[in-house]
């Protein structure tokens, strides 16, 4: 069974009512400031040097490579936890091996978009997934709409939280990096470069998680556990990250998802044989510390943290519409809140 070619992304379900309202969001760079929540600090002490990072609109990667280029090492040889967008003011931390010789005092280094606020040493490298999770600052300008209906949302929200979807930017531009990951697993092209096969199997995998979640939304099965369910350490259903190994859900759980891997055959089987194994996701992201003001009628300042691998769009989708500047970038590698 061959898949229909993904030239379009589905519109997703929300799971609550659509408030009607509008906004813009990212006007400005300090509109969108997140802080990366560490899982630890640098001890003082290792061959790796730790750097806190603030940035204003430059993407992770490149940071790196400036980073990099400033101590004089192989960009390899830097590592982060997590890409930031870059249209945003961001602060996260680096880490840098210099296991010999003078330390540089990378506080001094000069960039217009961005700096280090404070260098320690450690005993490992950071390396993707080192994070608790991001706090937000999210200011959203020109709001439009019925501002009781956006209430009710942001009440529904901080109380039952979300739907814990992989956010669009995971999937490439207008979900581009689904399609290839269908080509590369049907075998209709060879993708050489193991980076890029990497993010095409993120992106199928995310893919069917989403369709899985919105499935179990369009049935009415929002804030509802299914016979059958597999729970995580929060007591929350889970939803498949697809891969090879035994399906772990039962009864009506496990049918709902085996229906969705029958529907998208060639992604499933393609990543069974891929190498990647059965894992679980929440289906219900949580907002925590969630707050909210509007400092003028048209203005709404939220704040919220959110455990690593979780999308601040997905808070956002289930208030109301956003748009931003046009300003993309086709190879802009990915923001992963």
């Amino acid at each position: 069974m061959t898949d229909a070619p993904y030239t379009t992304l589905p519109q997703w379900p929300n799971a609550y009512p659509a408030s009607g309202a509008s906004a813009t969001l990212k006007s400005l760079n300090e509109d969108f400031i997140v802080t990366e929540l560490p899982l630890q600090l640098p001890s003082g002490e290792g061959e790796h040097v730790w750097l806190d990072v603030e940035k204003n609109g430059a993407n992770t990667a490149f940071v790196a490579q400036q980073l990099a280029e400033a101590a004089g090492v192989q960009e390899r040889d830097v590592g982060y936890a997590g890409l930031k967008d870059r249209y945003a003011i961001t602060r996260q931390w680096f880490s840098i091996y210099l296991p010999k010789g003078d330390t540089p005092d990378l506080t001094q280094l000069q960039h217009p978009e961005f700096k280090v606020l404070r260098q320690s040493r450690h005993v490992k490298k950071l390396r993707p997934g080192d994070l608790q999770g991001n706090r937000f600052r999210i200011v959203l300008r020109d709001v439009a709409g019925d501002r009781g209906a956006i209430e009710a949302n942001l009440q529904a929200v901080a109380s039952q939280g979300v739907p814990n979807y992989f956010g669009a930017q995971r999937f490439g531009f207008e979900g581009g990096n689904v399609e290839q990951g269908r080509a590369m697993l049907a075998r209709e092209v060879r993708v050489r470069n193991p980076k890029k096969k990497g993010i095409y199997l993120s992106a199928v995998r995310s893919f069917v998680f989403n369709e899985v979640l919105a499935l179990r939304i369009q049935q009415g099965l929002w804030g509802q556990t299914l016979p059958g369910d597999v729970m995580d350490e929060a007591g929350r259903p889970t939803g498949p990250l697809w891969g090879r190994g035994r399906v772990v859900t039962t009864d009506q759980a496990q049918a709902l998802e085996n229906g969705v891997a029958e529907r998208h055959a060639t992604l499933c089987d393609g990543m069974e044989h891929a190498g990647l194994d059965q894992e679980r996701r929440a289906l219900v992201a949580s907002p925590v510390d969630m707050s909210w003001a509007w400092p003028q009628p048209d203005q709404l300042v939220l704040a919220f943290s959110l455990p690593a691998g979780n999308y601040a769009t997905s808070v956002l989708n289930e208030l109301l519409r956003t748009t931003e500047p046009d300003r993309h970038t086709e190879n802009e590698p990915a923001a992963a809140d």
